[in-house]
């Protein structure tokens, strides 16, 4: 989609240059003259590549998409058309892939298609959840309501993903530095004293002759490992591509010992919230509860509960259906039971996802403070015999000197 160069004149008589992102010049005609503005000219910008711009751009990030809720809502709750505000909420985002989704969605919107069945070719972007929260408010005639829950659940999906990365950040670093410093020391220090012990023919320990010899071959044949690290990365890639593959990792992931329950509660949290959403929303149980399985991060998790709107559907209820999974926990079953005799499913399920939220935080927290100390005393006792296998034979001799 390419830009064009539009010269506009505004009410006060000051005339402006105006890039935008379009699909031909008529289109951005009818967008400033829609804003009153008077186009004097329009042609396509030849300084900016559009297409270029899109492959470059081409991830929408979580906040861009809350951001444009956000003015959405404000907009509609002004009195502003749908049309209206998306073409002048489009013309204000910075992303160049959004923007390209948004004049994309303007379009079919100006066709006469309705706002859920525009944003639907792009449910990757924006997850069926969003696309489920505009059907639901255009069809019970609260569209600006619907947005504000969504707009919450979705922060709220944002905060949990940000804290977990953050509370990752450290550790990440300091493996990696670890890593750093031990590749400094078997490139460059040990060699040099390989060299230098070669010269005398005293005996080596035989932790020092492992090393040195490992230290030798590294710095000698770098490009054999470095092809390795290459080839391992592209067959993680190739394998990452098959859905099988996905459904083994998260499996495994759901059997390390601390790491379960958090990859477990996550995922029940996700689904919880982004169940009891639809169900505030005012989409039936039978199918918000399959667009809440897809929205579940976990492979494993997804193919087993993948039958459970089947089971609703001959008659049972979403407890059993759940406790047949085999893959929610005992109390999790008891709380969207009480929801379910009470009557007040959709508030319980929020309840639940912000009870497993706090759990999950909670263990992060334990595993991040016990990872730091740990990674830092293995690291310390490997660098430390490095260098002591390293530093041994020089007393050996000096005693041989003697």
């Amino acid at each position: 989609m390419p830009y064009y160069l539009c010269r506009v004149a505004c009410e006060d008589g000051k005339i402006e240059s105006r890039s935008v992102l379009a699909t031909a010049a008529a289109e951005c005609r009818r967008m400033f003259e829609s804003e009153g503005l008077l186009v004097l000219s329009v042609r396509r910008d030849w300084n900016r590549i559009g297409n270029l711009g899109v492959r470059l751009g081409r991830k929408v990030k979580d906040r861009d998409i809350i951001l444009f809720n956000q003015e959405l809502v404000a907009m509609l709750k002004a009195g502003y058309p749908i049309l209206k505000s998306l073409e002048s909420i489009t013309a204000r985002v910075r992303n160049v892939h959004l923007r390209e989704i948004l004049t994309d969605v303007s379009g079919e919107v100006r066709k006469g298609k309705a706002l859920s069945e525009a944003f639907q070719p792009y449910e990757k972007i924006f997850s069926p959840v969003y696309t489920a929260s505009l059907m639901a408010g255009e069809k019970g005639g609260s569209l600006p309501a619907s947005l504000g829950r969504y707009i919450d659940y979705a922060r709220m999906v944002t905060q949990t993903r940000s804290r977990i990365k953050s509370a990752m950040t450290y550790p990440t670093i300091l493996i990696l530095f670890s890593f750093v410093l031990m590749t400094v020391l078997m490139n460059f220090v040990i060699p040099r004293f390989a060299d230098f012990y070669k010269s005398f023919e005293a005996e080596m320990p035989r932790i020092t002759t492992f090393i040195m010899a490992a230290a030798t071959t590294l710095s000698r044949r770098w490009y054999v490992l470095a092809a390795l690290v290459l080839a391992a990365v592209v067959a993680f890639v190739r394998l990452r591509r098959r859905p099988d593959f996905g459904y083994h990792i998260d499996r495994l992931k759901l059997r390390v010992p601390f790491g379960r329950t958090i990859w477990l509660e996550s995922g029940l949290s996700l689904f919880s919230r982004t169940l009891g959403l639809l169900l505030e929303a005012g989409i039936p149980l039978l199918g918000s509860v399959g667009i809440a399985v897809q929205a579940v991060p976990n492979a494993w998790m997804v193919r087993a509960m993948k039958d459970v709107p089947d089971h609703i559907e001959n008659g049972e209820t979403l407890s059993d259906s759940l406790a047949r999974t085999g893959a929610l926990p005992d109390l999790a079953l008891d709380m969207v039971r009480i929801g379910e005799s009470s009557a007040n499913l959709s508030g319980m399920l929020g309840d639940m996802a912000d009870f497993y939220d706090e759990r999950v935080r909670g263990k992060i927290e334990t595993l991040v403070t016990l990872i730091e100390p740990v990674v830092i005393i293995v690291m310390g006792l490997v660098v430390a015999g490095m260098l002591l296998a390293v530093y041994i034979p020089i007393f050996n001799i000096i005693r041989v000197a003697r």
